[in-house]
């Protein structure tokens, strides 16, 4: 018996077939090799075609099962993963109206902070824990004002990875971890949050049915098997947003635990067991997977836009050998800490919400033609990345929360041992790797749904622990190059 999962981001769908049983990874794939488009008509705009995740979807089921060729009928479950705050629109004929707004679309922030003000600071902080902000409700309002007549057709909104279980199953559902992404969950009445609809003049029955994210989810359909390559009546038993998601495949599900991910944005993803909230709305609070009216779990998020985005930028502009990001580091281990006064910030990527939502964009201080090299800026642009994990891991610090062991995936920038002993340095934890990812994640979830596992701790338990990262003993070098990049920043910022 098999396990599938998918894991919908920005970039590419990744895909991982598991073996129920004992939870070995068979085969993974991602889809395509180079980055998804992303449609900007305007600066600060960003927009996908949800046409492409589902033909994407359909291109990583067929080369996964080449590399691990299995009969489809064995596969018991399948798991949704996905890049959470987005907004698609169907209509009657569950036909989308228009490309979908994506999560770092900031055009939206005006709207936010506006409804912000107008309801008042306090009733939003404790009824959904969040200002309405740049997320999925405000982005819905923003097509109200701005398209009547696409707004007019909506039959019903929905988050990527809805749209996807859409596509599997012909029916239209959402869950409460992804209504409270999108702002749009009342964590006092434990419903759907009315009082910010009816602000907006949304109707209410825009919003699908609720399932827990959990659970049968539906099955698929002849049409979607024969797309797929699957097998009908597949069960659909899981779908979360991907830092959630995150969170759960590196079995970060009660108080105290804390998942990070540094990919095109960076994320710290804490959990806490009662609404925790940020006047400055610096850090976000939503519903984790696990939530419950009875046993709150709440999952406390630091994005930061800005992150693998910029080191990726920086590789196409500066290589022309064509190094691997592993040559790279290697070259820039001959460099010190702080990049000999190279100050690199990271901020390119839309309004941050750390920084209180300003656009700082990124920028490069420091620089002298004379002694600086290519290895120079490779160093900054990843230490300013690891330095706005650290500053964003303080606010969270100043909230109450304290991080001793913070867990990440193999797949990302954590893979740089520059980056994750610098900020492990500099937090005074550790980092825990984990053999997993977000799809294989979303794969065992979906085992739970069908009764593979008895629950999710069960299903995610036997993780590998790949490596350990520790404080290293350049501590105060790399505490001095950060002291002097936070002093910076601070300037930028009044």
């Amino acid at each position: 018996m098999y396990l599938l999962g998918y894991d919908l981001g920005s970039s590419s769908i990744k895909a991982s077939l598991v073996e129920a049983t004992t939870g070995v990874v068979l085969a993974t794939a991602n889809y395509p090799d180079s980055e998804m488009d992303i449609i900007s008509k305007q600066a600060d705009w960003a927009e996908q075609r949800p046409e492409d995740w589902w033909e994407n979807a359909r291109l990583v089921t067929n080369k996964l099962l080449r590399q691990f060729p299995v009969d489809p009928v064995q596969i018991q479950s399948i798991g949704i993963s996905y890049q959470m705050h987005g907004l698609v629109l169907v209509d009657k004929n569950k036909e989308v109206i228009r490309p979908a707004i994506i999560w770092c679309d900031s055009r939206a922030v005006k709207i936010g902070e506006e409804a912000f003000d107008q309801l008042g600071n306090q009733l939003c902080l404790k009824h959904v824990l969040n200002s309405p902000g740049n997320f999925t409700a405000s982005k819905l309002k923003w097509v109200k004002e701005n398209e009547p007549e696409n707004y007019s057709r909506i039959y019903k909104i929905m988050l990527p990875g809805d749209f996807l279980a859409m596509k599997m199953t012909d029916e239209i559902c959402t869950t409460v971890s992804g209504l409270s992404e999108g702002i749009m969950w009342d964590f006092q009445t434990e419903s759907i949050a009315t009082f910010l609809l009816q602000h907006f003049g949304i109707e209410q029955e825009l919003i699908p049915n609720i399932k827990p994210s959990i659970s049968i989810q539906g099955y698929l359909t002849v049409e979607a098997a024969d797309f797929l390559g699957l097998a009908k009546g597949t069960t659909i038993g899981y779908r979360a947003g991907d830092q959630p998601n995150n969170a759960i495949s590196l079995n970060v599900l009660h108080p105290g635990e804390f998942a990070a991910t540094g990919g095109t944005s960076g994320v710290v993803y804490g959990v806490v067991e009662k609404p925790l909230t940020d006047p400055l709305t610096r850090i976000n609070s939503f519903a984790h997977v696990n939530h419950t009216a009875n046993n709150p779990r709440i999952g406390v998020l630091l994005c930061i836009n800005g992150a693998g985005i910029q080191y990726s930028w920086m590789r196409k502009m500066l290589d022309t050998e064509q190094l691997t990001y592993f040559e790279i580091e290697e070259i820039i281990s001959n460099i010190s800490p702080g990049a000999n006064g190279i100050k690199v910030f990271p901020f390119g990527n839309g309004t941050e919400r750390m920084l209180k939502n300003k656009d700082l964009k990124s920028s490069v201080s420091g620089l002298n033609f004379n002694i600086h090299s290519k290895a120079h800026l490779y160093r900054a642009a990843l230490e300013g990345i690891a330095f706005s994990f650290v500053y964003g891991i303080e606010i969270m610090k100043e909230l109450g929360m304290e991080i001793n062991v913070l867990k990440v995936g193999n797949d990302n920038l954590f893979q740089s041992e520059i980056f994750s002993t610098t900020i492990a340095t500099l937090l005074n934890c550790e980092i825990e790797m984990m053999d997993t990812t977000g799809a294989v994640g979303a794969a065992k979830a979906s085992g739970v749904a069908v009764g593979i596992y008895p629950n999710i701790e069960t299903a995610m338990k036997n993780i590998k622990l790949e490596r350990t990262y520790l404080p290293n003993s350049e501590g105060e070098s790399i505490r001095q190059a950060y002291s002097q990049w936070k002093i910076e920043l601070e300037k930028l910022l009044k």
